[in-house]
Parts: structure tokens; sequence; C-alpha cells
């Protein structure tokens, strides 16, 4: 049998790619220079009037996208969904939801995205399905159809589980509770199947790292339908991937193997993927939604957030006391670092960032958004104002690696408090409220003639929180985003692989943020103060030419000095 050149290529790099690990291998060299914004897709823009945002809508957009100085999108999930988690339980992974077009849509959205110079990622739900997916349906029948094998199932498990099983049936509505791995089935193949969230969430069966020989339905990785799962996997990319699609953010990246508390699995997992893709699709890429850059990025991801989740470095800086995502915030009093009172601290931040960013930054990127669709938006409790939002936005656009603002960010867009939950939001609804584009009826984001049916209100703060209002106000935070991307794309000390140095140091002067990068014979220092007081920092250097200042501030005889809600960008000599 004649086995063709690019195949055996293919099969040597699949092979042995995982084992070598992709040191130095950050991607594609696009990636050096991409600036990212999230859409979720129900809230930006409603194309044909019935209150919800839709694909078409998103194309009508994308020139003002370009302007931002944005060159990538990344869209929540756009598949057919039950829409009981925000279109993460999805039924068809290879078909657009019909409320946001069809597939000709997208394709459309993407071509058009590519003439701007705008590349496309979609989000990759890769760890389970919806409990509609025809998949699960056939699954549940039998042990000897196309899919059985794609899920987990069993007569037995751990009396634990049957324990959690029994207590949720009491509680209000069992259908959303996170608790247990394990949901009552009534289905002929078994009595239970395992799931990944919530109960209408079945995993997907990638296997057990380390099956027990006691627990019959802990198949291995290599088993027939673990492997059948991957090579889905694949070709739902390869699907959207041969559409123009540009990459995926995976979801939930680190819980596809079940058992693998080393994630040693999951690793050689996602190593077989980013080969694959390498080989393949050499200018596409992989970000995870994982949350542990040192462990994610060796595993072949090209970038990987630091959100709320995992080691919660994040929550530190921006989840104030009072707000809805407090309680992600490991500080004992709560307080965060970008707020007024000036209580907060860098601890958290210098132990968690500073290590994963020196482990990883030969090797891909780490993102640190703005905000993302499943926590409260920068705008919340006491910071409101534009000086202060100014202030958190500096620090997303000037550090390394690549940055995600969060649709709507860029015009300050509040978290809303206390929106009743709609399909899955719960106290997530308030950070996915609609694009508010102009001062008109419900904000210029639909004509939906009755407001209530808009997929959630629009608070545009009498027109000032609007995109119409902000194009003609210099100062304002729209005009303000758009010249820190313009300073980052001329600035090379600016850019996503330029070198990272914080100045203070664990134990030391807490405020301001003063920080230097560094690359190609520039280096520039940024200074940040998002309290209410004025601060002050020794620097050593001297400026020679100031880039940017909001506020207040200078940097005189070696001294930072910033006034309330001010920062400072400076060229060093």
């Amino acid at each position: 049998m004649k086995i063709s050149v690019k195949k055996m290529a293919l099969a040597m790099a699949l092979t042995a790619m995982p084992m070598m690990g992709f040191a130095g291998n950050k991607g594609p060299e696009w990636l050096s220079k991409a600036v990212a914004y999230q859409i979720y897709p129900s809230s930006y823009q409603d194309s044909d009037g019935d209150g919800i945002g839709d694909i078409p809508g998103i194309t009508s957009r994308l020139d003002y996208i370009k302007g931002l100085g944005v060159n990538v999108i990344w869209l929540n999930p756009v598949f057919v969904s039950g829409w009981f988690d925000g279109g993460y339980d999805i039924i068809d992974f290879y078909k657009v939801d019909p409320r946001f077009g069809t597939n000709t849509d997208l394709v459309k959205l993407i071509d058009e995205a590519h003439k701007r110079g705008i590349r496309v990622l979609l989000d990759l739900v890769a760890g389970h399905s919806s409990d509609q997916c025809q998949w699960f349906k056939e699954s549940a029948q039998g042990t000897d159809m196309r899919y059985s094998d794609y899920y987990i199932w069993s007569n037995e498990i751990p009396q634990k589980e049957v324990k959690i099983i029994a207590e949720r049936k009491l509680e209000a509505d069992p259908a959303v509770s996170k608790r247990g791995k394990w949901v009552e089935a009534d289905a002929p193949r078994a009595k239970y199947y395992e799931k990944n969230y919530y109960m209408c969430q079945p995993a997907l069966n990638y296997g057990y790292a380390n099956p027990d020989p006691n627990h019959p339905w802990e198949q291995s990785c290599d088993a027939p339908g673990p492997q059948a799962v991957r090579r889905e996997l694949r070709n739902i990319m390869a699907f959207w991937m041969d559409k123009g699609v540009d990459g995926f953010r995976v979801d939930m990246a680190a819980s596809l193997v079940k058992g693998d508390k080393d994630k040693k699995a999951i690793k050689a997992l996602w190593a077989e993927m980013r080969t694959w893709m390498d080989a393949k699709y050499p200018n596409h890429i992989l970000v995870s939604e994982w949350c542990d850059p040192q462990v994610s990025i060796p595993a072949g991801f090209n970038i990987d957030f630091m959100i709320h989740i995992g080691q919660k470095c994040y929550s530190t800086l921006f989840f104030p006391k009072g707000t809805p995502w407090q309680g992600n915030n490991p500080n004992p009093d709560k307080e965060c670092y970008f707020d007024r009172a000036g209580k907060g601290n860098l601890e958290k931040f210098i132990d968690v960032y500073a290590e994963n960013y020196a482990k990883t930054k030969n090797d891909g990127y780490i993102a640190i958004p703005t905000a993302n669709h499943d926590f409260q938006r920068p705008n919340v409790g006491s910071r409101n104002t534009p000086e202060q939002l100014k202030v958190t936005m500096t620090f997303s656009l000037t550090m390394p690696g690549v940055p995600f603002i969060y649709y709507g960010d860029e015009i300050g867009m509040k978290y809303q408090m206390n929106l009743p939950s709609k399909e899955g939001s719960r106290e997530r609804a308030g950070t996915r409220t609609p694009m508010q584009w102009t001062n008109g009826a419900n904000a210029g984001f639909s004509t939906v003639s009755d407001a209530s049916k808009l997929y959630f209100p629009v608070d545009t703060e009498n027109g000032k929180l609007t995109v119409e209002t902000q194009e003609v106000d210099k100062a304002s935070m729209l005009n303000y985003v758009r010249t820190l991307l313009k300073l980052r794309a001329e600035n090379p000390a600016l850019g996503n692989d330029a070198d990272w140095k914080l100045l203070n140091v664990k134990g030391g002067q807490v405020y301001p943020m003063v920080y230097v990068r560094s690359a190609a014979g520039q280096k520039v220092m940024v200074a940040l103060n998002p309290t209410a007081k004025k601060q002050t920092m020794t620097v050593e250097g001297e400026a020679k030419k100031v880039l940017s200042t909001t506020g207040k501030a200078n940097f005189k005889k070696g001294k930072v000095t910033l006034d309330a809600f001010s920062t400072l960008i400076v060229e060093l000599q």
C-alpha cells in the first residue's frame, strides 16, 4: 500500500510533536500584533428587528470594529442550542442557530472580516453537548449505535453521587444545579450519565486518565469511544476552518479527560490537536479557557486567559467589595487593586502573573481581558466614571500578551445590577446587555417596537454611554481606547511580545502601579493610579517623550507623580 509523503509527514508530526512540546513556537506571525474583541452575538446588533442580535448585524458593524484598532474578533457560540446556558448547550456543532442566521451568513461575516484584515475566532465547546443533541439521543438507546460511546454511562455510580442526586431533587430548580458529576436518566442505555456542568450538558467521552478497573464506565483515553470523540472534535474544527475561521477559543479546556489530576492526559490531547492544526492549518490558533498559562501553553495553546477562575489573580485586581463577583476575590477584606479606596494589594498579581509570564513569554501569550460574558464589567459599583475606567483600560491595553476587549467596554458600558436571568445567565445578565450605539430608541441595537422584547435592557445614562455621543468627544472613553491601540501598534515596546518588568515589589510600595515595557531598543514606562488620592513613586531613568496621560501626571527628576485617577505613559531615554 502506498502512503503519500504528505500523509507520512503528518503522521510523523502527530507522533513526535506532543513529546517535543511547543517551546519557542508561539504560533503564526500575526499573533504578535493581534488585538481581539469579544462579541456576545445575541447582544451586539439586531438586523431583523426581533430584539436579539444576529450575524448579519455583526457584519454591518465591521467597519466600526476595524476603526477601534482591532484585528481579531471572538464570537461566543453561534451554533444550534437549547439555550439553557447562553449557547453553551450545543445541539448541532455544524450548524448556525436560526436566531443568528445561517451558515452562509457566517461565511459572509468571515469573508467581510478578512477583507478588512480582521480574523475570526469561534467558541469551541469541546467538553460537552446538549442533552438534545442527536449524538446523545442515540447514545441513550444502547451500546451498539454509532454514537453509543460518545458519552459516559453507568448503572452503578459511587454512593456519594447517589446521595447528591437525591439531594438535588429537593432543590428549587435542580436543573441549574452544578452539584455532583452524575445525572439520573430515563434511558434504555443505563441509569446514569456523567455531566460536565449543568444537568443538560452531558460530558463527551474523552476517556479517563487512570481508569479504575472497579468502575466499568471508566474507559481509557485510547479506547474506541474516546478516540472517536477526538476525531469528531477535529472534524468540527476542520469544518469551520475550511469555511475561513481562523481559530477557536476553547470553553472549559481542562475539563475533557476525566480523573486527570496532574493534567498529563489532557495536555497530551491538546498537544495532539495543536500538532494536527500546525500541520493542516498552520495559520490558525487555539485560545484556552484554562486559566493556568504555565500548564496550558506548553500543552499547545497559543493564548490562555488569566481571569476570575483558576488562580484568581484577576479577581484581586478588578472585583471590588460590594459587587456580585467579590466572592471570587481571595483577599480576606475583599478589597481590589483597581478601586478608588486604594486599599488593594499586588501580592497575588506579583506571585501569579509574574511567575506565569516568566514561564510562558517565549512560548505563547497570556490574555488579561477587560471583562467577558461570565463576569462583571469594569464599570461596576463605585468604579463608574470615565476617569476611573481609563485607568483600568490603560492597564488592559499596555500589558504584554494579546489584549481582549469585551464589546462595550470601549465606551464604558456598565454592568447592570439585578437583571432577571435569561437563558441561564443568572447574575451574568448584567454583563450581556445590548451594545449601545445611538441615543435613539433601544440605543440603536434593535428596531423592535416593544422594548420589553429586547434581549436585555439598555442603560445609556441619558446617552453618555453610546458610540454616537463618544465619537464626537475627543476626550471620550472610545477615543481614548483608539489612542491606546494606536500607541500599541506604533511603539514596539508596547507590543504583544515586548518584555515587561513590574517596578513594584512584593511587600513594597503598592500605589501607583509602575512597569516598564521594552523591545527593539525602546523602553516605555507605564504608571497607573486608580485611587482617589495623589500617588508618587521614585523611578530610575529620564523621560524622552510623553506618549499619553490621563488626569494630571508627570515624571520629573526621577519621580512619578499621579493625581487621582490618572495614568502616564512615557518613553524613556
